[in-house]
């Protein structure tokens, strides 16, 4: 897949503004992926993995033009939400991830949404989908909201998560 955007990418929403991450969201994934909330992510981890992952949600938009966005909102960075396709996967993934005490107020929906608008305009895949741990149901209401069906499957690269599929509406 060619990008063709690069790291000046900004979409807005009523209560977000979804961004590149900078270094200084790293406190606030740092103390949500060393806690238990990241326990559906195959957390708590410890700071060293916490950073790589970190520095994989930039250096995604280094290598592909495109990425996980910072989602910031008006108490601050709230979360990360985006899309990203390692080597590891079957397919262009959008994920989200809403930090405590964040959480369960729409942000990942609501992030999730303008993601996918935005990826529609410039991919021209016919499904994006969402890998999601099989007791994640908080996520798997997420992907309902938007739209998307679970397809049954295992993921290739983690055979915990489940496919869910987004598929793309025909103008």
């Amino acid at each position: 897949m060619t990008a063709r955007f690069v790291d000046t990418t900004v979409l807005k929403t009523d209560r977000l503004t979804l961004r590149m991450p900078v270094l200084a969201d790293w406190p606030a994934h740092r103390a949500f992926s060393m806690s238990d909330a990241a326990a559906p992510l195959g957390g708590p981890f410890d700071e060293r993995s916490a950073w790589r992952m970190f520095a994989g949600l930039a250096g995604h938009w280094a290598l592909h033009g495109y990425g996980w966005f910072a989602m910031q909102a008006d108490e601050g960075v709230v979360g990360v939400c985006g899309l990203h396709f390692p080597p590891t996967h079957s397919d262009l993934e959008i994920g989200w991830v809403t930090y405590a005490p964040a959480q369960r107020k729409g942000y990942a929906t609501e992030a999730a949404r303008a993601a996918l608008d935005w990826a529609w305009g410039w991919t021209d895949a016919d499904r994006i989908v969402s890998f999601i741990d099989r007791d994640n149901t908080a996520s798997q209401s997420v992907a309902r909201r938007l739209g998307a069906t679970c397809d049954g499957e295992a993921a290739r690269h983690d055979p915990l998560c489940e496919v869910w599929v987004h598929e793309r509406v025909a103008a």
